[in-house]
């Protein structure tokens, strides 16, 4: 079976098919996908601007991620889950939606810049984190962040212009 013959059985099945078509339901779950996104990627914003040294360049990072990584991993949690509910609703025909297809790739190169952070520097930031400047590395890895998140963010905005 063909990806495209999955996604038309999985939005018509019947929750895709309750989502679509419920008034209330539908719109509801858009507007919790769009908090989610507001507060990951408003504090992943931050965070960022922080790493690249434009944002309380004085407040080391490791404080700024112990106060806000939770929020961050919360609203990437809404959102996530919201978007999967949306895409159950209307798979067949964003399955060949190329802005939800650069979506996704943004999507998916963020979070593995995401984790290579996290991995990379997360949790041995000590040696750099009360410095107002970041080592080279990253700061590429915060301004990889603000790029493919705000792409990300774009190709969402524009799926509905090539549905």
């Amino acid at each position: 079976m063909d990806p495209i013959e999955i996604a038309r059985q999985i939005s018509e099945s019947a929750i895709g098919t309750a989502l679509r078509e419920s008034l209330i339901l539908f719109p509801l779950i858009e507007g919790i996908h769009l908090l989610g996104l507001a507060l990951s990627f408003g504090l992943i914003f931050f965070t960022d601007l922080r790493l690249i040294g434009v944002f309380l360049p004085h407040v080391p990072i490791s404080r700024i991620l112990l106060q806000l990584r939770r929020w961050i991993f919360t609203g990437f949690a809404l959102t996530f889950g919201s978007g999967l509910l949306l895409l159950w609703a209307e798979a067949d025909t964003m399955i060949t939606n190329p802005a939800f297809l650069a979506k996704c790739v943004a999507i998916v190169i963020a979070l593995a810049n995401a984790l290579a952070f996290e991995f990379a520097w997360g949790k041995r930031g000590a040696a750099w984190v009360d410095q107002a400047v970041a080592p080279a590395a990253a700061r590429i890895a915060g301004w990889v962040s603000l790029s493919f998140w705000t792409l990300a963010t774009v190709g969402g905005r524009l799926i509905p212009y090539y549905a």
